[in-house]
């Protein structure tokens, strides 16, 4: 499980957008097409029937392609999608506009002449996990050998391919070769036994060999180094690979070498997942050097994959080199204070970063506050930062708190399982106030009490778009609740449980709460809740 699973629940969805949106941009198109303005006067307007007729189309065919790349990314807000399908809207508007009134059917804007992800996706991933023999590849592969297809991406994940299955697909897949841009074969040998498995990843190798893959899939299959030397021919032959996948696939050091070895041209690779593997520090090593040559680097993850302060150093100092990462996941690995220090000499040239996962690293309060200065001189777009589960004390906090106020666009904040205490969460309050796009904050597990826990409630609560304040796991007493929900009574939802609080965890420091009260007064005393 990844350690911020229980926090993705609470992200907020921008897309897709709702049906209702989606009728008022049609309607917004159509007059767009049969009012007077620049473009009008110059093409001519359309009549309102041929308006509509193409703003319905325009607006399906932009919904299509938003969809398709909000889907390759799922973990993210939506944001780009929305981007995105303002952009097709406007592009395909325009060229309407450009053609005139009064055209031939076959000439308005179609989803047969502008070529719609749906048509160039192929995809079997979908429904119950299956195993596939001979016979049922042969119909379910169909639509990949009819004549003139335009799929450019296929999808075989959670369908095992047996030998006779794989047979079937390699002569269908050398045909496509040439067109096909995308390929995901994830989780696709899962249950065969080792040398059957083998053999088909070599079929699935030699068949796509020579492609011109813009992006590939190999994450699920237990690979280890036999499995990525049996995708040797293919690997080889990708010289223009944007994106890389080779998440909980067994990787070990030898296969981590392997991989090293297999994938010489990375200067084009944007973004590479490896999490969940087991390469250690010497995998870390060969890891580092694929990461050392691949300059255009936009996001990458190597969590979960025991690496330690050696090979968490060699890596770190590899990352200095890729300065356009954007996002950057290391979670859950020994890094240590002292690769703490490494990654924060990187991160400081990472401008364009957006999101950073450092959480289980075992940084310490040094490694730590390595990392945050060297945040808040960098980064000015960061959106999300994270940092929980590294025993983080309270003497760490003015670093943090320093970094986290620099970061004005900051809408996830996760510091949880830490030991922050009531003097780290009032320093955390402080710098958030002004933070108008925060909507999530996790420091649950911090030993907090009634007096940082209001503080915390009292600063999101006043934020408009705030959805998600996470205070469970700490020392607040009963009363504390009873004042916690009073705070949020207007907005219970923004709250969450506070089933793992344990009241009796710490003694109250009474003279630590008073010195606090003025201040915490003044600011009930403010609280509006409509």
């Amino acid at each position: 499980m990844e350690p911020d699973s229980q926090q993705r629940s609470f992200s907020i969805k921008l897309w897709p957008p709702s049906q209702n949106t989606r009728q008022t941009l049609v309607e917004r198109m159509t007059n767009n097409l049969t009012t007077k303005s620049l473009f009008t006067q110059k093409y001519g307007t359309l009549d309102r029937e041929e308006a509509e007729e193409n703003a319905k189309r325009i607006e399906d065919v932009a919904f299509a392609t938003a969809n398709l790349h909000y889907e390759k990314e799922p973990d993210g807000d939506g944001g780009s999608a929305v981007q995105l399908y303002a952009k097709e809207c406007s592009k395909l508007l325009l060229d309407v506009l450009k053609r005139g009134p009064g055209r031939k059917e076959d000439e308005v804007v179609t989803s047969s002449h502008i070529t719609t992800p749906h048509e160039s996706v192929f995809d079997i991933s979908k429904g119950k996990r299956a195993f596939i023999e001979a016979d049922e590849a042969q119909e379910l592969l169909s639509p990949l050998k009819d004549p003139g297809n335009s799929f450019t991406k296929i999808c075989f994940s959670n369908r095992s391919f047996g030998i006779g299955a794989a047979q079937v697909a390699e002569p269908i897949l050398t045909s496509l070769k040439d067109q096909l841009r995308e390929v995901d074969l994830s989780d696709f040998i899962a249950g065969r036994p080792e040398a059957e498995a083998l053999d088909v990843m070599k079929i699935f190798s030699s068949a796509l060999e020579g492609s011109v893959l813009k992006s590939l899939n190999l994450s699920d299959n237990a690979l280890g180094e036999k499995g990525v030397r049996a995708f040797g021919a293919l690997l080889k032959s990708q010289k223009c690979l944007e994106e890389l996948y080779l998440m909980n696939d067994g990787i070990s050091k030898e296969a981590a070498r392997a991989v090293c070895e297999l994938i010489p041209f990375t200067e084009k690779l944007k973004v590479l997942h490896f999490h969940n593997n087991m390469t250690g520090d010497e995998g870390a090593l060969a890891i580092a050097e694929v990461v050392n040559r691949s300059p255009s680097l936009e996001d990458f993850r190597c969590s979960s994959t025991r690496i330690g302060t050696e090979g968490g150093v060699a890596l770190c100092d590899a990352l200095g080199n890729c300065t356009h990462l954007k996002k950057l996941d290391l979670r859950d690995n020994m890094l240590g204070t002292e690769g703490g220090v490494s990654l924060s000499k990187a991160l400081s040239k990472h401008t364009e970063l957006r999101e950073v996962y450092l959480s289980y690293l075992n940084l310490a309060d040094d490694g730590a506050i390595a990392i945050v200065d060297a945040l808040k001189e960098s980064a000015p777009q960061l959106e999300v930062l994270e940092l929980s589960g590294n025993d983080i004390t309270a003497d760490a906090a003015p670093a943090i708190a320093a970094c986290i106020a620099a970061k004005q666009f900051l809408s996830k904040l996760n510091l949880s399982e830490n030991e922050l205490k009531d003097e780290g969460a009032n320093l955390i309050s402080k710098a958030i106030e002004g933070h108008g796009q925060l909507k999530e904050v996790d420091i649950s597990a911090n030993q907090i009490t009634r007096n940082g826990a209001q503080q915390l409630a009292v600063t999101v609560v006043q934020k408009a778009d705030f959805k998600h304040l996470n205070i469970n796991g700490n020392f607040i007493s009963e009363e504390g609740i009873e004042e916690l929900t009073d705070i949020f009574k207007s907005s219970p939802d923004v709250l969450g449980p506070l089933d793992e609080n344990d009241p009796e965890g710490e003694d109250i420091d009474e003279e630590s709460e008073e010195g606090d009260a003025d201040e915490l007064e003044s600011k009930m005393k403010n609280l509006v809740v409509d």
